[in-house]
This record gives C-alpha cells, sequence and structure tokens, in this order.
C-alpha cells in the first residue's frame, strides 16, 4: 500500500505542476485582451509579480515561490485587498456549503437507490426513476431560482437571499441582526437542499446500478444458498461491494461541485469563492479569477487523491494489483480463493 500513497502523491504533484504551469502561461506569460482593455497590458500586470525583464523559466520560478512558499496570489484590481485576503474569507462559505450539501445528498442518495435497485419493477421504482431522471436533467440555476421562490417568496420559509456569518453578531450579507450558528443554518437550509438534490439523482442512479450489478455476483447467490436472511445479504456483501464506485466519484466530483457553487452562490448571494468568481468576471479582475482557478484546480486535484486513497483503502484488490515488481502478495487462506490460484503458462497448455 506504501507504493500505492507514494505513486498516487508524485502523481498529485505532477498534476500541480502542470495546472500552476497552465495558469502562468494564460495569465502572465502571454499578452491578455482582457488586461488591454481595462488599462492593465501584460507589461504592468507582470510588474505586479515583479516578473518584467526576466526570462520565461525564470518568471515561472519567482511565480511557483510566490504562490507556493508566500501564498501570495497578488492584489485585487478592483478593491484594496489581497487576493489571499480574499479567498480566505470566502472558502469556509464554500466549504461549508460544500459539507452540508453532500451529507443531504448522501442521506438521500442511499434510500432512493436502494430502494429502486431492490424492487426493480414497482410502482415505487419507477417513481424514483423518474425522479432521478428530473434531477439529472435540472440547472443550478434553474433549481436554485425555484427554491428561492417557492419557500422564500411565496411561503415566507427561508430568506431569499442573504449570508449570516457563524461567528459574527451584526449586519452582514444585506440582512439585520444576523449572525450565531442559529441564523447562520437557517440561511444556509435552501442552498443545502438545493446543492443536495442537485447531486442526490446522479447518485442514487449510480448506486441503484451498482446494487443491481453486486445481486447478479456469485457470492449473493452464495450468501443466499446458506439460509443468509435478505436483510444480512444486503448488508453485508451488496451495500459494501457497490459503494465502491461511490467513493471515487465522491473525489471526481469536487470540481463539479466547484462549477455547481458557482452558480448556487451566485442566486443565493452567499460570499463564497463561486460568489467571488462571478464579480470578478465582469470586472476582469484577472488576480482574483487566477487566485479562484488555482484554488478549484488545486481542491480537484486534491479531491482525486483523497478519493485515490480512500479507494486503496476500502478495497484490498488495489493494494494487491499495484504492488511493485517482484513483490508478491498472498492472500489469508480462505478469504480470496480465486486470487490465490496460480495461472497456467500458455506454453503449458
Amino acid at each position: 500500500m506504501l507504493f500505492y500513497v507514494v505513486r498516487r502523491l508524485a502523481w498529485t504533484v505532477v498534476l500541480l505542476a502542470v495546472i500552476s504551469l497552465i495558469t502562468f502561461v494564460i495569465f502572465l506569460a502571454i499578452p491578455n485582451t482582457a488586461a488591454s482593455r481595462q488599462g492593465l497590458v501584460a507589461p504592468d500586470l507582470q510588474t505586479q509579480w515583479n516578473l518584467q525583464g526576466h526570462s520565461l523559466p525564470y518568471q515561472y520560478v519567482h511565480f511557483l515561490d510566490r504562490i507556493v512558499v508566500h501564498g501570495d496570489l497578488g492584489h485585487s484590481l478592483r478593491q484594496p485587498l489581497s487576493v489571499r485576503y480574499m479567498i480566505g474569507r470566502a472558502l469556509p462559505v464554500t466549504i461549508s456549503l460544500m459539507i452540508g450539501g453532500t451529507i443531504i445528498c448522501l442521506l438521500l442518495a442511499f434510500p432512493i437507490g436502494l430502494i429502486a435497485a431492490l424492487r426493480p419493477r414497482s410502482l415505487l421504482n419507477r417513481g424514483l426513476m423518474i425522479f432521478i431522471l428530473i434531477g439529472v436533467s435540472t440547472h443550478a440555476v434553474w433549481l436554485s431560482l425555484f427554491f428561492s421562490y417557492i419557500f422564500g417568496v411565496r411561503l415566507h420559509w427561508f430568506p431569499v437571499a442573504g449570508y449570516c456569518d457563524l461567528h459574527y453578531h451584526g449586519i452582514n450579507g444585506g440582512t439585520t441582526g444576523c449572525g450565531g450558528p442559529r441564523y447562520w443554518a437557517y440561511h444556509m437550509v435552501l442552498p443545502w437542499l438545493t446543492f443536495g438534490l442537485l447531486f442526490a439523482a446522479f447518485y442514487a442512479r449510480m448506486i441503484r446500478a451498482s446494487v443491481l450489478e453486486a445481486l447478479d455476483e456469485d457470492y449473493v447467490r452464495t450468501a443466499r444458498a446458506k439460509g443468509a436472511s435478505e436483510r444480512k445479504v444486503v448488508q453485508g456483501h451488496v451495500l459494501r461491494n457497490a459503494m465502491l464506485p461511490i467513493v471515487t466519484m465522491l473525489g471526481m466530483d469536487v470540481a463539479f461541485a466547484f462549477v455547481a457553487v458557482i452558480f448556487i452562490e451566485s442566486v443565493f448571494e452567499l460570499p463564497g469563492i463561486g460568489w467571488t468568481l462571478f464579480q470578478a468576471l465582469p470586472a476582469t479582475d484577472l488576480p482574483v479569477i487566477m487566485g479562484v482557478t488555482l484554488v478549484i484546480c488545486t481542491g480537484a486535484a486534491l479531491g482525486n487523491l483523497v478519493a485515490d486513497l480512500a479507494y486503496c483503502w476500502v478495497d484490498p484488490r488495489v493494494r494487491l494489483n499495484s504492488a511493485p515488481a517482484g513483490e508478491v502478495s498472498v492472500a489469508a487462506p480462505g478469504r480470496h480463493p480465486r486470487a490465490q490460484r496460480q495461472q497456467v503458462p500458455e506454453s503449458a497448455t
């Protein structure tokens, strides 16, 4: 397993280096028409980063040094704030939105996908499949506006927009007397529901397909033949193997989650990463756009790394297949009989 972890860490470092190189080329190495339109030409942007008059390799190394070692992402062109401060202020809002939405997503996706798989031809299954079809076809903006109109404008159950800081008591996000865990959660309910329902349909469909595939495996038929109850078969054999693709998708969907967050935060006016990017794009605030892009790409790369490591921990077969050449891993007797079978060379047949 150590070899697999080291290899995945090495690939992640390479991926982050490629991301930084592409970002450097797009924003600093080539002329930018957006900067020219607002009176900030490429040499002036390079002056802010102390890159003017040096070769491209030196500029890239200096760029990495400022980002990685010092955490310096430059300063906003529209506000007297550093990009690091703006991202540090917005990132907790986005992370809280993603964590709360992911919890709602899994709480909805697991029972929906499991029931749809265990009752494949029932009326309930058809209704759940209609929900899944509608969910995967719905855009984040439309779903955000729908919830905002129904629960905010019509029913007045939740605020239409705005944000309350978790630790701040006072005026914030366009609201009065807003602050503390209670008001913070109250303002986050609709964004959480939007995020959760948006991804619940995708994961419910995946869970349904994984459970149906696991139900056709030999070990499930063997467990049933031995007299195991259906509940024990599902909990002890089907769910454990059907959840393996979910572990991978949770890490791979980090990039898609950031894209959804951009639309959700824009509709509900949450001061997160998406809202920061949404305000920086029409203003062509290049340092902010570059900083947010780096954060999103880095988050996606780290999410893939965590998913790979979690998959390796959940599925021992990954550790066996990733062992270096010359290292032989023997399964414990009676646990993996298929892995213990020796393959007959073609010359012997």
